[in-house]
């Protein structure tokens, strides 16, 4: 009887490749994806594609290249979330 610990290995290192390759079906995942690359913030890629999702896409990305310019910011992703809301409140009050 053949061992199937090489083709296992294999198969588990394919796997491993495989998951670090990001796949966008669609506009909104592919735009989170890109602000994710922008914000140099993987780890939060699906709140961006969330993001992306359900708010102006010409925003997100005025945003996160504003923020991304900023050289002091410790944390993008929280400062980005930040000017994200504080415009949303801006929008709020203008519309109201």
């Amino acid at each position: 009887m053949k061992s199937l610990g090489g083709s296992k290995k294999k198969y588990l290192s394919e796997l491993k490749r495989r998951t670090q390759e990001s796949r966008a079906y669609t506009a909104y995942q592919a735009l989170g994806l890109e602000i994710a690359e922008i914000l140099d913030d993987p780890a939060h890629k699906s709140l961006y594609i969330k993001l992306a999702k359900d708010h102006d896409p010409h925003a997100l990305i005025r945003i996160a290249k504003a923020v991304a310019e900023k050289n002091h910011v410790k944390s993008r992703g929280a400062y980005f979330m930040k000017v994200l809301e504080e415009n949303r409140k801006k929008n709020r009050h203008e519309t109201a």
